[in-house]
Order: C-alpha cells, then sequence, then structure tokens
C-alpha cells in the first residue's frame, strides 16, 4: 500500500480504514515527511486526518532509510502537522546502532514554527577556561517576542549563566543579553555583561536607536571572548539618539560615552563623555545647480577629572555640481565656525572661524579593447582636487573627541584630514590622481581597477595635532592601489604607499587569493605599516573529496617576532550529518599571551548541532570559506 498527501508519503504492507471518519491504519510502515526534513520506519500507525499521526515502534532520521548515521527510537511518536510538533515516549537517539542516550518523553519540532525546550549544548575546550560546555534553553514567549536562558560551565572559572531576550513590534525591534559569572574561580570576583539593542521608528520621518554595552572589568573580553578581534576590544561605545530625517535634512539628539576594556590603558585615556550632542545637516536646490546646505553639530563634553566644556561647529556652504557622462565639475565654498564655551578660569571661550573652498573635477575616457579574442572597455580617469583653507592658530583650542585620519587613497579628496571639530587643517592643496579599469564586455565584470595620487602642498602644513611640528614638504604620499581580477579563480590586490620625503614606504599591502576545485580557496597576504606593524596571512580550504575538507590558518607578525593566530582543522559532511574538529593556539589579550583551544561541532542535519559553533568564526577567518 502507498499514500501520500501534501505533508507525508508512506508505504505499508496493509492498511484499513473508513472513509467517515475518515481515518486509516497501517502495518509495516516506511514514511518520508514531505513538508520538512525526516524519515522513519514503524510497526504500525493510525492516520486520524491528514495533519495527525500515531506510530508505534517508530524510528526517525534524516539519513538514508536503509543506512541510517544516526535515528531516534520510540515506543510511540505523535505527528502533529498542524502546530508542527512531535511528541515520542520511552526515546533513545542512536549513533549508528549505539545508544547515546535515553529519554522518558521528548517532544520536538515538524518544521519552522519555534517552540520551547532544550537547543543542542556547546562543546569547546581552552586553557583559559578549561572544559566548556553551555545548554541554552529557548522559551518561546509569544509571536513577537521570545527568550534563550543559557548556562555555562567552566571548570576553570566556574558557572555562568546568560541570557537573550528578544523583541518586535510594529515599531521597535531589539535584544538583551546579559551574561553573569557570580564568583570567578581565577580572579575571585564577579564578572558580568550587559547589551542593549534597540531601533524604534515613531513614524515615517523620525525614530530613535539604543546601543548600550556594559562589563564589569577591563579583562572581560580577554578571558570569555572567544576572538582575537574581540580579545583585543579597547574601548566598549554606548550611544542612544534621536533620530530624524526629511528629502533634504537629518537631525539627531543624544549622547555617547565608552568603557577602557584594555587593562594598559589609564583611567584618563577614557574618552570624553558626550552628553547631550545635537547634529543637523541639510542640503536643499537653490535654483538650476546651485545647493545651499549646512553641516553643524553642539556638544556637551564631561570626564572625570577633566575640565568640561560645551563645543558649537557650523559649517554652511554653498555648492554647485554639474555631472555629465565624461566629465564632472563640483565646485563648494563653505565657512566653518567653532566656538568653545570651557570651565576653566582662563580663556573660557576661544573659537575658530576659517573659509573653505574647494573645486572637484574629473574626465572619463573609454575605448574598446580585444584581448585574446575578448572584447574590454578600458577606461583612464583623471582627477584634480583644489582645496584652500587659510591658517588660523587652533593652539589654544582643546582636544576632546579629535584624531588624524590614517592616510589612504580616499584621504585625497577630504575638506580636512582630521575627523572631529577641534582641528581644520590649513590647505593650499592639488589633488593629482589617476584611475584606470578593465572592464569585461560579455559579463560586465571589473577584471582590473589600477589608481595613483598624489597631494601637492603650495603651502606648508602649519595645523598639527599637540606636540607635532608644522611641516613644509611639497607633496604627500604617493598611494597606488591595483586590484587584479584575473578570472573566476584568481584575484590579486596590491596597495602602496610611499613617502618621497623620507624615500621610504609608510604602507603597503599585498594579497592574493586562488580558488580551486568546487569548494576550495587559498589566500596569502602580507601588510606593513611603518613602526606599527608586519604581518603574513595565510589561509586555506582544502576539498579532499565532496566529504571530507581541511582547513587552516597561520597568521604571524614579523614586528613581534610571534605567531598571533594558528589553527587547524578538519571538517566532513554527509547527507545527514556533519562534524567538524579545529585546534587553534592564538593571543588572547593585549600582553599577548598565548591560548591554546579545542573546538569540536557535531551537526545532525535537520535537527541540530552539537559542540562549539565555529561556521561564524571560519568565514572571518578564510576569505572565500563557504
Amino acid at each position: 500500500v502507498r499514500y501520500q498527501d501534501r505533508d507525508m508519503l508512506l508505504s505499508a504492507s496493509e492498511a484499513s480504514g473508513t472513509t467517515a471518519p475518515n481515518k486509516a491504519k497501517v502495518k509495516q510502515v516506511r514514511y518520508q515527511l514531505l513538508s520538512s526534513r525526516g524519515n522513519g520506519r514503524a510497526a504500525s500507525a493510525v492516520l486520524a486526518d491528514s495533519e495527525h499521526a500515531s506510530l508505534d515502534q517508530a524510528t526517525f532520521s534524516t539519513c538514508a532509510l536503509d543506512a541510517p548515521s544516526w535515528e531516534f527510537r520510540a515506543a510511540d511518536i505523535d505527528l502533529d502537522q498542524a502546530n508542527g510538533i512531535g511528541r515520542a515516549h520511552d526515546v533513545t537517539f542512536r549513533i549508528g546502532d549505539v545508544p547515546v542516550f535515553w529519554l522518558p518523553y521528548a517532544s520536538f519540532p515538524l518544521d519552522d514554527r519555534r517552540k520551547s525546550g532544550f537547543l543542542y549544548p556547546e562543546l569547546g575546550y581552552s586553557n583559559q577556561r578549561g572544559f566548556d560546555l553551555a545548554a541554552p534553553y529557548y522559551l518561546n514567549l509569544a509571536p513577537n517576542y521570545d527568550a534563550t536562558l543559557t548556562p555555562r560551565l567552566m571548570t576553570q572559572r566556574g558557572l555562568m549563566l546568560g541570557g537573550q531576550f528578544r523583541y518586535l513590534t510594529d515599531s521597535s525591534r531589539g535584544t538583551i543579553e546579559a551574561e553573569w559569572l557570580p564568583n570567578d574561580r581565577d580572579t575571585d570576583r564577579r564578572r558580568s555583561l550587559l547589551h542593549w539593542d534597540d531601533a524604534t521608528r515613531f513614524n515615517a520621518y523620525w525614530g530613535a536607536t539604543v546601543d548600550f554595552n556594559h562589563v564589569s572589568d577591563d579583562r572581560y573580553f580577554e578571558d570569555f571572548g572567544r576572538s582575537l578581534s574581540i580579545a583585543a576590544t579597547t574601548l566598549l561605545p554606548s550611544s542612544a539618539y534621536f533620530r530624524g530625517q526629511g528629502s533634504w535634512w537629518k537631525a539627531s539628539v543624544g549622547g555617547d560615552e565608552y568603557q577602557i576594556t584594555d587593562p594598559t590603558l589609564s583611567v584618563a585615556a577614557e574618552p570624553y563623555r558626550r552628553l547631550p550632542r545635537a547634529t543637523f545637516d541639510a542640503d536643499h536646490s537653490l535654483f538650476g545647480n546651485l545647493d545651499a546646505g549646512i553641516r553643524s553639530e553642539y556638544v556637551s563634553f564631561s570626564k572625570d577629572n577633566a575640565v568640561d566644556a560645551h563645543r558649537l561647529d557650523l559649517h554652511p556652504y554653498l555648492a554647485m555640481p554639474i555631472e555629465r557622462a565624461a566629465w564632472f565639475v563640483r565646485p563648494e565654498l563653505g565657512f566653518r565656525y567653532t566656538s568653545y564655551q570651557i570651565d576653566r578660569d582662563a580663556d573660557k571661550s576661544p573659537h575658530r572661524g576659517t573659509p573653505v573652498a574647494s573645486v572637484d573635477a574629473g574626465l572619463r575616457f573609454e575605448r574598446a579593447l580585444d584581448l585574446g579574442g575578448s572584447g574590454y572597455t578600458q577606461t583612464l580617469e583623471p582627477r584634480a582636487y583644489y582645496l584652500r583653507v587659510p591658517y588660523r592658530d587652533q593652539d589654544n583650542l582643546p582636544l576632546f573627541d579629535t584624531q588624524e585620519v590614517p592616510f589612504s587613497f580616499g584621504q585625497l579628496f577630504r575638506s580636512n584630514r582630521f575627523v572631529g571639530a577641534d582641528r581644520q587643517m590649513d590647505a593650499n592643496n592639488l589633488t593629482l590622481a589617476l584611475t584606470s579599469r578593465l572592464i569585461e564586455d560579455s559579463s560586465g565584470s571589473e577584471r582590473v581597477s589600477a589608481s595613483i595620487g598624489q597631494i601637492r602642498y603650495f603651502d606648508d602644513q602649519r595645523v598639527q595635532l599637540p606636540g607635532r611640528a608644522g611641516t613644509d614638504f611639497n607633496g604627500s604620499t604617493y598611494v597606488g592601489e591595483l586590484d587584479l581580477r584575473i578570472n573566476e579563480r584568481w584575484r590579486a590586490t596590491f596597495s602602496n604607499q610611499w613617502n618621497p620625503n623620507s624615500d621610504r614606504t609608510e604602507l603597503s599591502a599585498v594579497g592574493i587569493q586562488n580558488r580551486f576545485g568546487n569548494d576550495g580557496v587559498f589566500n596569502v597576504s602580507y601588510r606593513f605599516r611603518r613602526n606599527l606593524l608586519e604581518q603574513a596571512d595565510a589561509s586555506v580550504l582544502i576539498p579532499l573529496n565532496p566529504s571530507w575538507r581541511l582547513v587552516g590558518r597561520w597568521n604571524y607578525s614579523m614586528f613581534d617576532r610571534k605567531t598571533l593566530e594558528a589553527f587547524a582543522g578538519i571538517e566532513h559532511d554527509s547527507c545527514c550529518i556533519a562534524w567538524r574538529l579545529l585546534a587553534r593556539r592564538y593571543v588572547h589579550n593585549i600582553e599577548r599571551d598565548m591560548s591554546n583551544a579545542l573546538y569540536f561541532e557535531l551537526e545532525f542535519k535537520g535537527v541540530g548541532s552539537l559542540g562549539q559553533k565555529t561556521g561564524d568564526f571560519l568565514r572571518r577567518a578564510i576569505l572565500g570559506y563557504q
């Protein structure tokens, strides 16, 4: 006998039933779920209707029916397709024919509808935390909010309690996360984390955002973070803003503050709180191509054991961009005014005002090329940017939130090399740059992109951060970038900054990627920034066959003569089961101490995974990992 409806396909040795009511009983059943993944056998089954069935002496798996790598066996199973829930008694989970665990009762989802219950545990080991076991419990509280409670046992640290609450309404969405370790055995103190992010829309124009973060101490991420990037977190930001936006304006009011999470930084290094902080930007067409706009900001700065201050920054401007297919000219004239009210005995109200004028212009040429029998379009794009900002003495202005932007190709076309309003660079500069691209006609893919540029200085650069002398260079560092996409399998990127004033390279980066086979990928890169870092990085994903893959990475600092991170692992993937084993050694704190970790993840497809989640980690570590 064969039977099929929208949710199930089954075969049986015999069947009997009635049409009123519509009910059937079958024996020696083989079944396949159609609306979700899964199949199995049963000694007998009762089909109450198209959405309800009861099975005796039943099995369930997502593997091949005749040779399952794993399966559930139960004395009886009730399948409720209407509510998407299965219920079973006397349940045994087996890998091969070996029983792994037993439960007197279990319920499980049959489709993607959410259901309260234990999620699969996460397992791991590191010499910082010891054996690491987390057992999350999911709570389906309502259609628009849920929660997950996660007790986490670390044999070297103790029992940590964690939780996540998510909510979604017509106007808001957000997440609240918390972790709490009452007593860390290593440090003999309480450790905790709190995070809240929220985005709310009040109407088409106004909304609010919140991003609140707090940890109990400056070594929290070092001890409990699972990646080098998290462990290297120096400042933990928090912010809350009320925001508005229209067709020609946008505004915000709120505040920011930071928590130091680097134990090598003193309290004095903590950035100023910006509370309140308000911004208003506008850009509106007057007539023809003439636009008028303003960029403005008001901030109140405060910090323990430091002077408080208020700062107003106004930058009104006129612009007349003219854009055509083969050329563009973008002249802009503005005036930047910045004033302070500082809580100090002398010079309480310093200020600065200076005009800012610029002209950005470029040409776009193109021609057809035939290379190896394929058609290409080559572009040639010269660009010139002139900037004029008269010098204003700013030594009496304080520094609250201003830093110098690292030099890059994009910096060639900025009106200020500082971010923040405490400094406005002086300029009588002309930037000259050239870009060329090679575009494949058949696919539209950009196979080659090359750029080079430099700023020519006609006056000395007198405005500097405190402690730095002015310069009299005739030209800036040369910046060059090259991106080669030779074909779908090979890509190479190069960037270099050469300083003619010191006759040496300031920055250099090289990256090469090769994709091979169906999923294989190999990356190698080199990064250098003078007096800061010099690193080599290699990563690989090697498919041995459709089921087995090797992964690995090595990140080495020549500057420190030390490995920053290295891992190697193996993956196995079949139709219904996948597992991954990784061994990792990495820098885990600011003092560059090393840590060892072992990750194991086992996934039963269609059901869940057991162990440490490593997929996201590998996607960040290996460019091109699938």
